[in-house]
């Protein structure tokens, strides 16, 4: 007697659960009441997470301002959020950065550390290590200024913690592509510019 293979039922066919990713966004929008409260609803009102978000104006004379948005879903739900974005009308473009190549991201982040003694010597000699500048002082509080990647940002809170953490203020996200391409929009490059 012989068994036919029969084909197995679709109801026990598991399909592959593809992880949830960080992507890196720059969305290049005209600068005018409401755009910024715009892009947050888009992402609000679909459930969507926003872990970081940074916004300037970037060409005065042509009023034009850069999102940074640092977001975390599934491929598929990236790719929605940036279609979704290109959709808006004020929106000039939208570039995944993460996906076109490790972008160059960088935060900057303003860390109180209250403390005496040892705890004080050992707060300034670790933030002297992460290149952190002492911005406020005095007898029993340090304020530092830090800058880099969001590691050495999360690295350092981690360490200030045991020190005498009393608080602490983070910019968010500011990220380029690496190379040659800009953020170009119908009219021309956007150019990236910065205050001293």
């Amino acid at each position: 007697m012989s068994f036919m293979n029969q084909p197995a039922s679709p109801y026990f066919i598991e399909t592959p659960q593809t992880e949830e990713e960080t992507h890196t966004l720059s969305v290049v929008v005209d600068n005018e009441p409401g755009v910024l409260a715009r892009v947050i609803g888009l992402f609000s009102g679909r459930g969507y997470n926003i872990e970081s978000l940074t916004v300037s104006e970037t060409e005065h004379a042509r009023h034009v301002s850069r999102i940074t948005i640092v977001t975390t879903g599934l491929p598929s739900v990236i790719v929605q959020i940036k279609h979704q974005l290109e959709r808006m009308v004020p929106v000039h473009s939208v570039r995944d950065l993460t996906s076109e190549g490790k972008p160059i991201e960088r935060e900057l982040a303003l860390v109180k550390v209250v403390g005496t003694g040892e705890k004080r010597v050992e707060a300034l000699r670790l933030a002297d290590a992460f290149r952190a500048q002492v911005i406020d002082a005095n007898v029993d509080h340090f304020v530092f200024e830090i800058t880099g990647r969001t590691s050495k940002i999360e690295q350092f809170i981690a360490i200030m913690g045991p020190l005498g953490l009393a608080e602490i203020c983070r910019t968010g996200i500011a990220a380029l592509s690496r190379g040659k391409g800009i953020a170009t929009d119908e009219t021309g490059p956007t150019v990236e510019t910065a205050d001293d």
